[in-house]
């Protein structure tokens, strides 16, 4: 309801509601984040303020024995501890929204602001998740000897990026190539094929487009990439492009794959309020985004670091 206002006399915007404006902002990160496609984010709702810690449970490994007619059995009691998953990272923004510009505007500021602060908590929030991971990952699904059985295929290094092209050239590798053995490291790790992600940077986009897959009847989709831009899944990834990952001086990309049980994710907005500002006539604006994350199976992720010629 628009109240009218007396001049010389500021209006207060007294009808602001807190929670609408909080879950547009979440709507508005999920939209434009990978993370809560290539994570585990079964825990979010347990979340209620920064500092708080998330207990998971995880499968203890049961031990199978050979058996003799007759022979006394041993008897484990099957128990593994516990991950905690703290909820220790947060970011904010607080904004005024002066009175007179919102009586003169003829758009919604709140609107605006909204959305601008959803984006800007992506970039910050992917950077650093997808900075943060790569330690954690499982050492037999990186480096120059990955692969948990094989320990044949090379993901390259900071000191020894691959280089990767669309069709091999010059003795680089092919990028569907790349993607297949990418594939494999994680076979050979046991990790189920079903819910696979592969996050590139635009470049190797721009490669797979012009390589061999360009044909449709490679990618199984009945429009070539090069028609629709749209990669959908190779070799059981499903490819999603960030601009946000990690990338070493020299343009040494680094690539993340895997599962979604790899690690969780978790993040709410735990505040968004609105409260009048004690230095001029207007309304401030703001709200806190806590989010924690972890690495919960280091062998159900893979990283590859990669230059483009």
């Amino acid at each position: 309801m628009a109240y009218p206002v007396s001049s010389g006399h500021p209006a207060y915007t007294g009808n602001f509601i807190p929670e609408i404006w909080s879950g547009k902002l979440i709507e508005n990160f999920y939209d434009a984040t990978v993370l809560a496609a290539i994570s585990n984010t079964d825990y979010e709702g347990e979340i209620k303020a920064m500092g708080d810690t998330v207990n998971i449970r995880t499968t203890p490994s049961i031990t199978i024995r050979d058996y003799t007619k007759g022979q006394s059995l041993v008897v484990e009691r099957p128990d593994k501890p516990k991950i905690q998953l703290l909820i220790d990272k947060g970011d904010y923004f607080s904004c005024v929204e002066d009175d007179i510009d919102r009586i003169q505007t003829d758009v919604k500021l709140m609107d605006m602001w909204s959305k601008d602060a959803s984006e800007q908590m992506k970039i910050k929030i992917d950077q650093r998740v997808l900075t943060d991971l790569l330690p954690d990952i499982g050492a037999s699904n990186k480096g120059l000897t990955a692969g948990e059985q094989s320990a044949s295929f090379n993901l390259g290094t900071t000191a020894a990026p691959l280089s990767v092209t669309k069709d091999g050239a010059g003795g680089t590798v092919p990028v569907v190539d790349f993607i297949v053995d990418m594939g494999t490291v994680l076979d050979e790790a046991n990790v189920p094929e079903q819910s696979r992600f592969l996050v590139i940077p635009a470049k190797m986009a721009g490669l797979i487009k012009k390589s061999e897959l360009k044909d449709a009847s490679l990618t199984g989709d009945g429009t070539t990439p090069i028609r629709n831009g749209r990669l959908g899944m190779i070799d059981r990834f499903t490819l999603y492009t960030s601009h946000n990952l990690k990338v070493d001086s020299g343009g040494k990309y680094n690539l993340i794959a895997g599962h979604k049980m790899g690690f969780t994710f978790a993040s709410q907005m735990t505040e968004m309020e609105t409260l009048r500002a004690e230095s001029t006539f207007g309304n401030i604006i703001r709200g806190l985004q806590v989010y924690g994350y972890k690495v919960v199976k280091p062998e159900a992720l893979a990283q590859a670091v990669v230059t483009f010629a």
